[in-house]
């Protein structure tokens, strides 16, 4: 597919919040039981983003204790207490299905990556459901795997270079702002998700591909 005189190769997906439900309906529900500020969460982890406890997490440079404790931390130094531990069971989201299927059909065309910030919890492995998602993908890029998140620049090129394609040969998905902006600036279509079939709509006028409903 060509855009603009440039020809689409590669389609890249966030994991959470595009193949999966947002988590932050979740953060939401704790912080109403738990009776903190609106948004607590995200201020938490959006506060010294680039060295806070979520950012080693998803390095893989802390383990869960580790997080717990740091999170904690943070959050008791912006005033309120918060359960690290129950923090990061709330990250599971719902499986889209017809962000699967659009990952299905864009691998028949295109070279798809997922390109995730993710961490280790203990001894535990990925989950089959996700693995089974995992595979349809030609690369997966892993941020606690590789060392390095998103938004460094340096994620998104290694993506690329594991697919062998230029950043303007990229259409990619993802959910926060903050990730697609260096993204964009590399070059890559971007696509926000909010509205999953809104997105798709989009997806599918970049490719050419039928996707979604």
């Amino acid at each position: 597919m060509t855009r603009g005189g440039t020809v689409i190769r590669s389609v890249m997906f966030d994991f959470g919040g595009v193949i999966t439900s947002s988590p932050f309906e979740a953060f939401a529900r704790y912080e109403r039981d738990e009776g903190l500020p609106v948004g607590f969460i995200r201020l938490v982890n959006s506060t010294d983003p680039d060295d806070n406890a979520w950012a080693h997490l998803e390095r893989g440079e802390l383990g869960m204790d580790g997080f717990a404790t740091a999170f904690e931390a943070e959050a008791a130094a912006l005033g309120h207490r918060v359960d690290g531990r129950v923090v990061l069971s709330l990250l599971s989201g719902d499986v889209r299905p017809a962000m699967v299927e659009a990952v299905r059909r864009c691998t028949e065309r295109f070279e798809t990556a997922c390109v995730t910030n993710n961490f280790t919890l203990g001894d535990q492995s990925t989950p089959p459901e996700v693995a089974a998602i995992y595979e349809l993908f030609d690369v997966v890029v892993e941020s606690r795997v590789v060392g390095v998140r998103k938004p460094e620049p340096r994620f998104y090129q290694l993506a690329c270079d594991a697919v062998g394609v230029e950043p303007h040969e990229v259409v990619y998905l993802d959910d926060l702002g903050i990730n697609l902006k260096p993204a964009r600036a590399m070059g890559m279509h971007t696509i926000k998700v909010v509205d999953p079939a809104v997105a798709l709509a989009e997806l599918s006028s970049v490719t050419g591909l039928r996707l979604g409903a």
